[in-house]
């Protein structure tokens, strides 16, 4: 069986389904595959913040409802230095704490609702033909006018641009983090630098959380037992933790990746597809709605006015964001974890680390940049 559409989004995460709604909503034709069934896509967790460009570039697009929240969180995230608990002020932000899979959720419902065609468990996809695109899956084939790879690091799209096309660009940091979900609200909330590592407890909803700890590169699992991962937390924090059941355990070695350019012919990448950054940053969403935004209105330029300017300037426009949020994630990065082990980094940059924190709490100038960066808005 063989079909046609304007665009074939690989991928049903934030930027797939985000870009079909829009597309959707401007009457422009697009299929959805997902490799995973939706039970599992609505279960992923992963980051839980939309700053706040994108809480803008939802309302702006009519989509507010994707930022509706069954299970919100009053909890508010401090910043801690040996224990002690600083103030920092962010400004005019009206970023949400929102799960990803709730965003996600949120996002199948209004594409469904709307009419849109979105087809799971649509394994061995295969792209052929990048200059008049072919979309193969199963037994079904798909011709379109363009691809969307959003299907991340691993996924399909970029591995389907021939070898040489694109440059990889990356940084590899000396430690990783382990990443659990707890299902227990996060008590304290918020950012911890200590001379034993970085900590983190963030809220994923009312009644989970996640929780990070700076650990060696060559951790294992079998290192980390859950007795030690809450007393760790707690000695960072400087202050006890609510412990409770750790559903999911992982080391994410932290990294730094830009593939460029961000297409090649008819195949545009978008999100973790192109690029990564360090989780210490908070951008990886941001990141992947920027390109859909901009990849969107590319598209609907293209079939109302027959114009394929902003199309051609899709790569030179995402990458000149891309490269100043990736500035932003390394600093950051380097900043809150230098600031804290001495062992990692040594003690001089230690020491400049700790002055660079000093100016974002008492440089007006220095803690308003931050507040931009932090809302997506710089």
């Amino acid at each position: 069986m063989t079909e046609h559409t304007t665009v074939v989004v690989i991928g049903a995460g934030v930027a797939g389904l985000t870009l079909g709604n829009i597309l959707l909503r401007n009457g422009i034709d697009c299929v959805v595959l997902e490799k995973h069934s939706r039970v599992h896509v609505e279960q992923r967790q992963r980051a839980g913040t939309v700053d706040s460009r994108g809480v803008r570039m939802f309302r702006a697009w009519g989509l507010d409802e994707v930022l509706a929240n069954d299970t919100p969180t009053d909890v508010e995230a401090g910043f801690f230095l040996d224990g002690e608990e600083l103030p920092l002020e962010l400004g005019d932000d009206d970023s949400v704490f929102l799960p990803q899979q709730v965003l996600v959720r949120n996002l199948t419902d209004v594409f469904l609702r709307g009419g849109g065609d979105l087809r799971f468990e649509a394994g061995g996809v295969t792209l052929e033909n990048l200059d008049r695109p072919v979309v193969r899956y199963a037994d079904q084939v798909v011709t379109a006018d363009f691809i969307a790879g959003c299907d991340g690091d691993r996924g399909v799209s970029r591995a389907a641009v021939p070898a040489g096309v694109l440059t990889r660009y990356s940084r590899e940091y000396g430690y990783a983090w382990l990443s659990i979900l707890a299902e227990v609200p996060a008590n304290p909330s918020g950012m911890a630098i200590h001379s034993r590592g970085l900590a983190g407890m963030i809220p994923r909803g009312a009644h989970a959380s996640r929780g990070y700890l700076q650990c060696a590169l060559d951790d294992g699992l079998e290192h980390w037992p859950d007795e030690r991962v809450w007393s760790e937390l707690a000695a960072r924090f400087g202050r006890p933790v609510t412990p409770g059941r750790i559903a999911d355990k992982r080391l994410v070695p932290l990294r730094n990746v830009v593939h460029s350019p961000m297409h090649h012919a008819r195949l545009y990448l978008l999100g973790d597809a192109a690029h990564i950054v360090p989780p210490m940053s908070a951008k990886g969403i941001h990141l992947a709605l920027f390109d859909t935004e901009v990849f969107a209105r590319a598209v609907i330029r293209q079939v109302r006015e027959n114009d394929a300017s902003l199309l051609d300037a899709y790569s030179e426009t995402c990458l000149s964001h891309v490269w100043n949020y990736q500035a932003f994630a390394s600093w950051i990065t380097d900043v809150m974890h230098d600031a804290g082990d001495p062992s990692h980094a040594g003690e001089f940059r230690r020491r400049v680390a700790r002055a660079e924190l000093a100016r974002q709490f008492t440089s007006p100038a220095a803690s308003r940049l931050f507040g931009e960066f932090m809302a997506g808005v710089n």
